[in-house]
């Protein structure tokens, strides 16, 4: 099914918003990106469709246990079969989780960077393509917030193959973008900021009589 069809049949739309189109096709054509795009402009479908285009499972590293859960709960519903590997599982859970990961039940894992760490995750991560949620955090100032980010280039060193690696984020300045591509290793990456304009939004200033 080309993307199209897909964006019609599973989320309900005729075209795709500014850069989406562009940034599914250079992961379809193996190419690194990284996608700037404003809250609501529709970043997740961009990692989304290609996973529902191709073979194998795609990991959406993010550091956020709730969006987690909202996305897998949004995708669940659509019938994509999806799951998410963080601290708030039990290791029951845990355990279950990866042995359908192992058997490629899932299309998309949203996983926490912590867990790049375990030796057992990262066996049985074989054909997969990568999406990082929040890039942003690789970068200087958010390290603190989330130290795993940096780990993430040498998880991928250590896989089988290199994966295709999406970083997607909502806002990131010059310094931030070249934080991103460096530390995440990405490979001559299709890089697209989208306009911020929001035409549903408005600020008004009034200046009151007293």
């Amino acid at each position: 099914m080309d993307r199209n069809r897909i964006l019609k049949s599973y989320y309900g739309f005729d075209t795709f918003k500014e850069g989406q189109a562009e940034v599914i096709d250079s992961i379809m054509a193996g190419r690194d990106v990284m996608c700037i795009m404003p809250t609501g402009a529709g970043k997740s479908v961009c990692y989304q469709i290609p996973a529902l285009m191709q073979s194998g499972t795609t990991l959406v590293v993010s550091p956020l246990i709730s969006l987690m859960k909202d996305q897998v709960s949004a995708l669940s519903q659509m019938d994509i079969k999806t799951a998410y590997i963080n601290s708030s599982m039990t290791s029951q859970e845990y355990g279950r989780t990866l042995s359908a990961m192992s058997r490629g039940l899932y299309r998309i894992v949203y996983v926490a960077p912590e867990r790049l760490h375990s030796e057992t995750f990262a066996e049985i991560c074989r054909e997969i393509d990568i999406a990082v949620d929040e890039a942003h955090c690789i970068s200087q100032w958010g390290q603190d917030f989330r130290p795993s980010y940096l780990r993430i280039a040498e998880f991928v060193r250590e896989l089988p193959g290199r994966p295709v690696i999406g970083a997607f984020t909502a806002t990131a300045t010059p310094d931030v973008k070249e934080d991103i591509k460096t530390l995440l290793e990405l490979d001559d990456p299709f890089c697209i900021t989208t306009s911020f304009d929001r035409p549903n939004l408005s600020f008004t200033v009034i200046h009151p009589d007293n």
